[in-house]
């Protein structure tokens, strides 16, 4: 498995966490698959209730249901395999499995960055020229950009993985990580991989940059808008508006970013910590954001309290019902 000579690997070996201790792969495991049914359970229900509720069938929610479909494809094509490394002893995958793994991995990263530039976007001219706002952004609208940001990134990342492939790899055959990733596979390459190593940093920065610099536009703007509103009452009614997208915007970028700083100052981490690192800007998010949709969104929270009142007032006719007949 470990034998510098080979020319071919058929496999590689998840490490996820190495200091990790074996009496803790069980809680761990348990822990990750509550984590997937939380990220599976809240991105299909944001998915259906948009669906369902004809009255949310508007550009905004249409944003969130892609932002839920990548978190949902993410956790789907990660977790799994950490569950099954620690549950049940299952470390390996294969070479073209690992492969298919990566591209996923940073093609719905990126298309997750295009969408949030698509949002701040929405944000930006319901905010700063809300008078133009009905006719520029309709569903057809967002449904072009969310089209375009899901399909941007799908050329650079099947090039990234073709040109990765190039490599020959005869160092082990072991990925420190949780997932394949780019980093982690090249890092068990041979020869010179400077050229490959340039080309998928540059395609990494402007899938990141690039949505990072607009957003980065849109919401200064957006705060300059919301100071410069003399009433107190709409400026919070606005900016209410706008909060959900700050929430889910940070929560990508934040964490990211603080890697890519500490990496160009040369802080180094041990690598447990980087890998706890890199699962916190990649999968916690995915976890955490049909929360916000629900309960930062004045629309969907007021829907769901609508419906939870009906569900209510109706369980409990049934029982009054019931005690009646049984009377």
């Amino acid at each position: 498995m470990f034998d510098t000579n080979v020319t071919r690997i058929r496999d590689f070996l998840i490490v996820g966490f190495p200091g990790l201790s074996p009496e803790y792969y069980g809680p761990v495991s348990a822990l990750f698959f509550v984590l997937f049914l939380a990220i599976a359970a809240g991105n299909i229900f944001i998915l259906v209730f948009v669906k369902c509720e004809r009255s949310l069938h508007k550009p905004t929610y249409l944003i969130f249901c892609h932002l839920a479909l990548t978190d949902l494809a993410f956790g789907t094509v990660t977790l799994p395999k950490i569950i099954s490394k620690y549950w049940f002893d299952d470390s390996f995958i294969s070479f073209y499995g690992c492969f298919v793994q990566m591209f996923f991995v940073h093609f719905l990263g990126a298309a997750h960055s295009f969408i949030l530039m698509v949002m701040a976007l929405d944000r930006f001219i319901a905010i700063c020229i809300p008078l133009r706002y009905p006719v520029l952004i309709t569903n057809n609208t967002i449904s072009v950009l969310c089209g375009f940001a899901w399909f941007i990134p799908l050329p650079l990342m099947v090039s990234s993985v073709l040109h990765t492939l190039t490599l020959s790899f005869c160092k082990s055959n072991v990925i420190a990580q949780c997932y394949c990733d780019n980093t982690s596979i090249r890092s068990q390459a041979c020869g010179d991989v400077y050229i490959v190593a340039v080309t998928s940093l540059s395609r990494a920065m402007f899938t990141l940059l690039v949505p990072l610099a607009f957003i980065l536009f849109s919401y200064i703007s957006i705060i300059v808008v919301i100071i410069k509103i003399s009433n107190a009452a709409s400026r919070k009614k606005t900016l209410s508006t706008f909060t959900p997208q700050i929430f889910i915007t940070c929560l990508f970028y934040f964490p990211r970013c603080f890697v890519y700083v500490t990496a160009v100052v040369e802080f180094s981490f041990s690598l447990d910590v980087r890998i706890l690192l890199m699962l916190l800007y990649s999968v916690f998010p995915a976890a955490v954001n049909p929360g916000i949709y629900c309960f930062k969104t004045q629309d969907i929270k007021q829907m769901l309290i609508k419906r939870l009142r009906k569900t209510k007032i109706a369980i409990e006719i049934k029982l009054s019902y019931k005690c009646q007949t049984d009377w």
